[in-house]
């Protein structure tokens, strides 16, 4: 029988809540026992207001903000617990977590900034304009407050996203694209690189028109990683520095660097989102110098809402799309397994894109294969993704000098200027490029022409499965002469 024990200090009875003491039966094993304690902790727990908080709302919390509010809990396993009760109404208080906030309408926006007035160690960063969402730090009192709120409609934790890394124009048939005459090169177009942010590099050279930077807040451009400048590379690279000999498919296309990861590759949702909302204000503030399309090469681990749409990235990206931005993500670096298509690859509205490995034959396409890291559908709500499949192993680009990628990877250099990646990190930056040869062919073209016209004109291996090929191999110029049809 399991009692709750009392812990005396001069005379005075304490309740330890985590701690049920009362001795198994000595017949118990030492794995059964400590099933048995781990089971009366957990137990316990449930008396606590914070658990209490999660699991009342739990359908308007996400998951990984609910389990790191049970989280919180862990310092109490190695402090007295006579303790526990203090430290419990200190991290109610205290305690601050980043989260994203959604709302239903205006009423929900007077409740956060009650909440805010109510609650001094709580801190809002930022309102989005495209989507109903704050951004915040919230102690767990404050966030039970908004939770009271019936036009709060759900609270996310502000996680982190990282970037997707794990002969290929050619192998894609975007070099030497010619409509009427006239090779394409994506001259006109603008893409923007939502990333680790755009070294200076010789081969983009004149062509960096704008920067933002939501990690350090510098204005001029930079990377400190190295992955956005390899995509950049990957879109529009001129191959200055190698006799053309790696280029990008958009080797005339302007760009844009949009940094929301820092030197690790990682960012939250909150710096995500504020890039691509970037984006969408740049386009209203400079409708002659617009931004066409965006490259994603980044992702995070979906969640179980109900619906695609009530993913916070997934929300965002389309609103992107909808503004007449052609969205293109990747599908995620989690292969073989299916079902690991990441967020916002998840939308059924965007590109998605998968990787193919050429295995640097050019030539043919007997030999190719999706690659064994690239992610596989459905999504979590059942759509057939990937949209398509782009090379995306062994890819060389531009290399950042300096970067953390460069010093960690200094095997994969290809002389002084340039560096081998793998990833569909790779692959959706090349598709974006070949996106930019289609806008430069039918400029007035709009995002749902084009995702249908690649999907048209891509190489279909018979018998093959769509949640891992998509709807084939990309083909930029079937692509074009499709979408010129239409």
């Amino acid at each position: 029988m399991i009692r709750k024990s009392l812990l005396r200090f001069g005379g005075a009875g304490f309740f330890c809540p985590f701690v049920l003491v009362e001795p198994p039966p000595p017949s118990l094993s030492a794995r059964h026992m400590s099933i048995a304690t781990n089971e009366r902790r957990r137990k316990s727990m449930f008396g606590y207001s914070i658990v209490q908080l999660a699991r009342r709302h739990a359908g308007r919390l996400d998951r990984p903000l609910r389990h790191a509010l049970v989280g919180m809990y862990q310092p109490m396993t190695r402090i007295p617990c006579i303790f526990h009760r203090w430290m419990e109404r200190w991290l109610r208080k205290w305690r601050t977590i980043s989260v994203l906030i959604e709302i239903e309408d205006a009423e929900g926006v007077e409740a956060v900034a009650k909440t805010e007035r109510d609650h001094f160690r709580m801190k809002v960063h930022h309102g989005f304009r495209h989507v109903p969402f704050y951004s915040a730090r919230v102690t767990p009192s404050a966030l039970e407050q908004l939770l009271e709120h019936p036009k709060v409609k759900k609270v996310y934790l502000n996680r982190t996203v990282k970037a997707l890394l794990n002969n290929a124009v050619p192998s894609a048939n975007a070099k030497h694209v010619m409509i009427n005459g006239t090779e394409l090169s994506g001259k006109g177009v603008t893409i923007a690189i939502v990333d680790t942010g755009i070294y200076p590099h010789p081969d983009l050279e004149g062509r960096i028109v704008a920067f933002t930077d939501f990690v350090n807040g510098r204005t001029t451009p930079y990377d400190d990683n190295g992955h956005g400048t390899h995509c950049a590379g990957d879109a529009a690279g001129n191959g200055r520095m190698s006799d053309g000999l790696y280029a990008g498919p958009a080797y005339e296309a302007n760009l844009v660097g949009v940094k929301v990861l820092d030197r690790s590759g990682s960012g939250t949702l909150e710096t995500i989102m504020r890039g691509i909302e970037w984006c969408i204000d740049y386009n209203k503030k400079n409708p002659t110098k617009r931004i066409h399309i965006i490259s994603l090469s980044l992702g995070g681990e979906p969640q179980p809402f109900p619906t695609e749409n009530d993913d916070p990235l997934v929300q965002v990206a389309e609103r992107a799309w909808e503004s007449g931005i052609v969205v293109c993500a990747a599908a995620g670096n989690e292969g073989p397994n299916y079902g690991t298509i990441s967020s916002p690859g998840i939308s059924d509205l965007i590109i998605t894109v998968g990787a193919l490995d050429d295995r640097d034959t050019s030539a043919t396409r007997a030999d190719d294969d999706v690659a064994s890291f690239s992610s596989r559908g459905p999504t979590e709500y059942g759509v057939v993704k990937p949209d398509l499949v782009v090379p995306g192993v062994n890819i060389i680009s531009l290399r950042a000098p300096r970067s953390l990628l460069d010093k960690m990877n200094k095997q994969s250099r290809v002389g002084d200027h340039y560096i081998s990646m793998s990833g569909t990190s790779m692959a959706t930056p090349i598709c974006a490029g070949i996106v930019a040869l289609m806008l430069q062919a039918k400029p007035n073209a709009t995002p749902d022409e084009i995702k249908q016209a690649l999907k048209d004109g891509a190489d279909l291996w018979k018998g093959r499965d769509p949640n891992v090929y998509g709807a084939g191999y990309v083909n930029a110029k079937r692509a074009i002469e499709r979408l010129l049809q239409r």
